[in-house]
């Protein structure tokens, strides 16, 4: 496995800029008999605490620090996979490439921020998702459906935005955990502040790995190696009271590996990636069956894939009056991925330029109104040797640009009603720069407005209807399924026009101290939606339909607060597609799902407790078709995607005020499909061979055990 090198370990390296945080401190004097208490606070946490920095208006859920924990997530998709509307898809067992999807939608139609900006391009939502890590993170917020459309319109799905965890204080804390299939997990984080609370740093540090996980013990892996380190360096200063600059600088690496399992079929990653000779084997299993042992080459059943991703951006804040905030902000993120898939080469080098500048005016008591200008520049270089001479492919390398302008109103009419009215106006040029693709193929002026509204009828009840139009520019090789393992075919691309969606949401909430609980429809439309298809000649083809395509999802969320010990959460969801959406899937999507989760604390001592349930699926909707013997009718895989549950359980103990230890178990009772007998391995009715068969879990029982130090 790849050793990561010193100077990759250590990157990120700080500035003499220090983080804005709050410094409370408490004056206490009796004047007939009341006691004043005085707040120092600085310019960022007044603004946050006077609601200026986020827009509440929009359904929001809120991922906190304490549901990260009691999931013992270490990355982003382990965090709000299965939240209320939320699928993280894993869509291949060697690769182990993850898709974040909201509300139905696919993967690439989620937009991934940071601290409200982007941070993430167009390739690095497919790999190295599994390695956004959830140390430092003071919380996720995930906001479903095109509303996002004010400063993300390319979300047609939705946004994440991950919350950096500001300093509040002079504080570290390290944490260590081991567990089965050598899962490893070390994370640390140190904060400090100056003494006015004006100014401070907070350093996040990260690595994990988890090995292959084969249960059929043929040889090949189910689940891949995951081995991912990240460094982050997050500053913040008050220049003065109505000032305030951040600086958010972060390294991340990933390797994936995925195939044959080292130490049985293969020694090492280098050694398999080595062995490729171009001769393919006459056999790949005994008998020509996925269910036997493995006997071809290791580098047959190779996925590899290393990416490095650097982040920065720099956000200024200024307060220009006590009715007008300014911010200026410019974000940068580059990719960089190698990668071999069976024989394969694929290398990219994806580097995307942000800068905005927004301004938040109140505008009488009723109208706050929010206007700026922003612009992203991305350019995505692509190569592989495996391909290049064969006469039908073609690259995915591209470049995208977009600026646009946006404008929101939210108006006040009466206390128990606000109403926002948005809208986006942006010009969107897409080029595929291969040679033989001549001319640009996407030059459009899109306008994409957008509506929230919220409505309290009481103190407990609240209504909030959402809609919006959105876009999105399909670009990408990953959006096909692994459209580049066809050494002889090759791959063509036919894009010309941009991915446009229509979307509409509505939910009810009640909260009172016992009881929380949220009703949420939505649904969401999508013309010109991606696709891979083939062309006449049989070569992949990356397209798109030409009916529009939709699903509407619908879910109940409840949490009870049982005792004061005691609390329980339940979920309910139910995701209907259309057959033109059903036809763009290469893995079929959740259909059905119910959650509940169980929480005792007392004392010293929590217990955290959760199954989720999956319905059953059609596979046929979405065109399954596989055989576990090649060119053998008789061994037709299984069409119903049966119902499956999977079961988690998270033991917590406080030793003393700065050191608890826990332990856990995830997939308790060792739910996966390969362990109901059927591998995702299988033969096509050409006699191709594929890894995707997937309907069910892939992951197996998991056991950790580790210990958190605070000073």
């Amino acid at each position: 496995m790849k050793t990561l090198s010193p100077l990759t370990l250590a990157v990120v390296a700080s500035l003499s800029l220090s983080t804005s945080t709050l410094a409370f401190a408490e004056q206490l004097a009796e004047v007939n008999d009341d006691i004043e208490i005085v707040e120092v606070r600085s310019f960022r946490q007044k603004l946050d605490q006077a609601g200026r920095l986020k827009d509440v208006i929009q359904q929001t859920e809120i991922l906190d620090a304490l549901t990260i924990e009691n999931k013992n997530a270490l990355s982003l998709t382990a965090a709000i996979n299965n939240e209320p509307g939320v699928n993280v898809s894993n869509e291949c067992s060697m690769c182990g490439v993850k898709r974040i999807m909201l509300n139905g939608m696919k993967g690439e139609h989620t937009t991934i921020l940071v601290d409200g900006l982007p941070t993430h391009t167009l390739i690095s939502g497919f790999y190295a998702v599994d390695a956004i890590a959830t140390t430092g993170v003071d919380r996720i917020e995930v906001a479903r459906g095109a509303g996002a459309s004010l400063i993300a319109p390319e979300a047609i799905g939705g946004t994440v935005n991950i919350i950096t965890k500001e300093a509040y204080e002079n504080t570290a804390n390290f944490d260590f955990a081991k567990g089965s299939h050598d899962f490893t997990a070390m994370k640390g984080m140190a904060t400090a502040i100056s003494d006015d609370g004006k100014s401070g740093i907070t350093f996040i540090a990260q690595y994990d790995k988890q090995d292959q996980e084969d249960h059929d013990d043929n040889g090949v892996s189910e689940a891949p190696f995951i081995e991912n380190v990240s460094f982050t360096t997050f500053l913040t200063q008050d220049l003065s009271n109505s000032s305030n600059v951040q600086l958010r600088l972060s390294k991340v690496q990933s390797e994936i590996f995925g195939g044959p399992v080292i130490g049985d079929k293969v020694k090492s990653v280098g050694a398999a990636i080595a062995g490729y000779d171009q001769q393919a084997s006459e056999q790949l299993f005994i008998n020509d069956d996925v269910r036997n042992d493995y006997i071809g080459k290791p580098w047959e059943t190779t996925e590899w894939i290393d990416t490095s991703r650097d982040e920065a951006y720099v956000k200024y804040l200024h307060e220009i009056s006590d009715y007008t905030l300014a911010e200026f902000a410019v974000s940068y993120a580059k990719h960089i991925q190698d990668s071999f898939y069976e024989g394969i080469d694929y290398q990219a080098d994806d580097t995307m330029w942000y800068a905005r500048a927004k301004f938040d005016i109140e505008l009488f008591d009723q109208h706050f109104i929010t206007l700026g200008v922003d612009s992203r520049r991305e350019q995505m270089r692509s190569s592989t040797d495996a391909l290049e001479a064969v006469a039908a492919y073609q690259s995915d390398a591209f470049d995208y640009d977009t600026t646009g302008i946006f404008f929101q109103d939210t108006w006040t009419p009466i206390v128990e009603l606000e109403v926002a009215l948005a809208l986006r106006i942006d010009k969107v040029t897409a080029d595929f720069v291969d040679p033989e693709k001549i001319g640009t193929e996407i030059d459009e002026t899109f306008i994409a407005p957008r509506l929230d509204m919220r409505y309290f009828h009481s103190e407990q009840l609240t209504s909030r209807l959402s809609a919006g139009r959105g876009y999105r520019a399909p670009l990408s090789f990953f959006e096909t399924d692994h459209g580049i393992l066809d050494a002889e075919q090759g791959y063509q691309i036919n894009i010309d026009s941009l991915e446009e969606s229509l979307s509409a949401s509505y939910s009810l909430s009640f909260d009172n101290q016992l009881l929380a609980f949220t009703a949420s429809l939505a649904h969401s439309k999508v013309d010109n939606l991606a696709s891979l298809q083939e062309n006449a000649d049989g070569v992949p083809l990356l397209t798109q339909l030409t009916d529009s395509a939709a699903v509407t999802t619908f879910d109940v969320t409840a949490g009870i607060n049982v005792s004061d010990n005691f609390t329980v959460n339940l979920g309910v969801e139910k995701f209907n597609y259309d057959s033109a959406f059903k036809s763009s899937y290469a893995i079929a999507p959740v259909e059905e799902r119910a959650s509940i989760e169980l929480q005792y604390e007392k004392d010293n001592f929590k217990v955290y407790w959760s199954t989720v349930w999956f319905g059953e699926k059609n596979l046929r909707d979405y065109n399954y078709q596989g055989y576990n013997r090649l060119n053998d009718l008789s061994t037709a895989k299984t069409l119903t995607g049966e119902a499956f549950t999977t079961s988690d359980i998270k033991v917590q103990y406080q030793l003393t005020e700065h050191t608890k230890v826990y332990a856990g178990i995830s997939n308790v009772f060792e739910k996966t499909q390969i362990d109901s007998g059927d591998t995702p391995l299988f033969y096509d009715a050409n006699g191709g061979y594929d890894v995707a068969y997937i309907y069910g879990a892939l992951h197996g029982r998991e056991l950790y055990a580790g210990v958190e130090v605070k000073l």
